[in-house]
């Protein structure tokens, strides 16, 4: 099992122009079997490190930092921060990495865009793991979501950024001091005083704040022409998904196998043994 990563990007296009995609490389970089993890709305790709350095003996693991966030390019037009666009990008991220088929791992905003791309006829996606996300994104989630998002202050120094961050991200359950100081590492930078800020481009809020309503998100479209054999894990307290539409996910569409954790709300961050184990267990099975 391989320990080390690697840092690399691609270069990817909108109609404003050129950005960086970076993404973090985990396992033999020649291993035909690949799997992509992709984060969640404010996150970035180093959230995978505990399942990469876990899924690297099997896989060449690939964890991308969606643009505008983590060591990404920030985009030009605000409005493209959308999934369409995260779309086209992870396109040209398996190009780049010479991924003709691959297995997917997203959690919230990365399982949407795993939906999208599952959902396409010839989609490279052979195996889908949607975590904390479906076809209705709750009206209440986005309101949850939409106090903080792009309003992150300035911290005086690391331990106000972590107090920070586990408060925004108290639904993602019980985590050691030692866990929540890496869950903030990654999500934070540095400033030349000293201080640390949120490392993603506010300008992520404002098409999601054009679009949030008082109505929730519905894409069954989308999940009802998936058809590679799929998983869906509910942190059993998520605002997100309801469990109503977990059950619903495992009767239509690709009839998904699901899996929830007790005392965790959205999302499970796939750090723990039992929530890593699900996740092993279905890709790797036959």
């Amino acid at each position: 099992m391989s320990q080390e990563f690697r840092q690399r990007q691609v270069q990817c296009i909108t109609a404003s122009g050129l950005h960086r995609l970076a993404y973090t490389e985990w396992g033999d970089p020649d291993n035909r079997k690949v799997l992509v993890c992709v984060h969640g709305l404010s996150r970035c790709g180093r959230d995978f490190d505990t399942l990469a350095r876990t899924m690297a003996g099997d896989y060449r693991v690939v964890c991308p930092d969606v643009p505008g966030r983590g060591l990404s390019g920030w985009l030009k037009n605000p409005m493209e921060y959308q999934v369409q666009t995260y779309v086209a990008d992870m396109v040209t991220l398996l190009a780049r990495v010479d991924a003709d088929s691959v297995h997917w791992v997203g959690t919230s905003m990365g399982g949407m865009i795993g939906m999208a791309l599952a959902s396409l006829a010839e989609t490279p996606v052979q195996k889908l793991v949607l975590n904390d996300v479906g076809p209705i994104i709750t009206a209440v989630s986005l309101a949850r979501i939409g106090e903080y998002l792009g309003k992150a202050p300035t911290f005086p120094d690391f331990a106000t950024a972590v107090q920070y961050v586990r408060a925004v991200s108290a639904t993602f359950g019980k985590h050691s001091d030692a866990e929540w100081s890496l869950l903030t590492e990654h999500v934070v930078r540095k400033q030349p005083d000293g201080s640390y800020r949120m490392h993603y481009d506010p300008a992520i809020a404002v098409p999601f704040g054009a679009a949030q309503s008082d109505k929730d998100i519905e894409l069954w479209p989308y999940y009802d022409a998936i058809r590679c054999p799929t998983l869906v894990l509910r942190g059993a307290m998520s605002d997100l998904l309801k469990r109503e539409t977990l059950e619903e996910m495992s009767r239509r569409g690709p009839r998904a196998r699901t899996v929830e954790f007790a005392d965790v709300g959205h999302a499970p961050t796939l750090m723990h043994a039992d929530q890593i184990a699900a996740v092993r267990d279905f890709l790797l099975s036959a």
